[in-house]
């Protein structure tokens, strides 16, 4: 797992000095950090939806996991039970740059595709790649959101773990149509995150984490019964 354990201390020592640069930064120049990652949340998720949709053979299907996964995760109240747990260490606004965070260091074809080739063929290029991404995107956030940033490592170290000892199981699973599908959901579930950093539409992004799995079901389904 030296891919993981790289990843994951990229995010770490990123967090760590992005918080020793905002320890630094006047309260005018914090806040115009805060634009630049919503913007830059913003235009990562466009970014990720444009790239996809094109090559997406269900073109109603991410409308159909947005729906019935923003209905899940509101029942379950996804995004209130992580702010009060967040609120219990930090009184600031950190959960929004968290939540932010866990879905572009998790939801990302590197971050599930990685583990699977690391376990699989011994190939850690993905990881080490998404290490350097995360390394410079931990630092960003950090330095605007402190330290606390650091939680989502803890985060991707568990979901790339659960990925890496299962992957000779789902590895069948991981067709380009599935990504192509679980990218498009992710790229709305960023851009919805950067939205609410903006304070453009309070989208409670997590409530809708559910989403990501309805085309894994979907495809699961397919391969199972056809």
């Amino acid at each position: 797992m030296i891919g993981t354990i790289i990843n994951t201390l990229a995010i770490l020592i990123g967090s760590a000095v992005g918080s020793i640069l905002k320890k630094g930064i006047k309260d005018e120049y914090q806040s115009a950090l805060f634009t630049a990652m919503g913007f830059a949340a913003v235009a990562l998720g466009v970014n990720a939806v444009v790239q996809n949709m094109p090559n997406s053979i269900y073109p109603v299907l991410f409308i159909v996991s947005l729906a019935i996964g923003g209905l899940v995760g509101t029942v379950i109240d996804v995004d209130a039970k992580f702010n009060n747990l967040v609120n219990r260490f930090s009184k600031s606004n950190l959960s929004k740059g968290l939540s932010t965070a866990i879905l572009l260091f998790c939801i990302g074809t590197l971050s599930i595709l990685g583990p699977v080739e690391s376990a699989l063929n011994n190939n850690h290029t993905y990881l080490f790649t998404n290490a350097t991404l995360d390394l410079v995107t931990s630092m960003a956030l950090a330095a605007t959101y402190g330290f606390g940033i650091a939680f989502a490592a803890v985060v991707l170290f568990i979901w790339q773990t659960l990925i890496y000892l299962s992957a000779q199981y789902i590895e069948p699973f991981l067709t380009d149509a599935l990504m192509t599908e679980v990218s498009i959901v992710g790229g709305i579930l960023i851009l919805s995150s950067g939205l609410a950093i903006l304070g453009i539409k309070e989208t409670k992004s997590l409530n809708m984490l559910p989403a990501l799995f309805i085309p894994v079901i979907w495809f699961v389904g397919l391969a199972l019964f056809t």
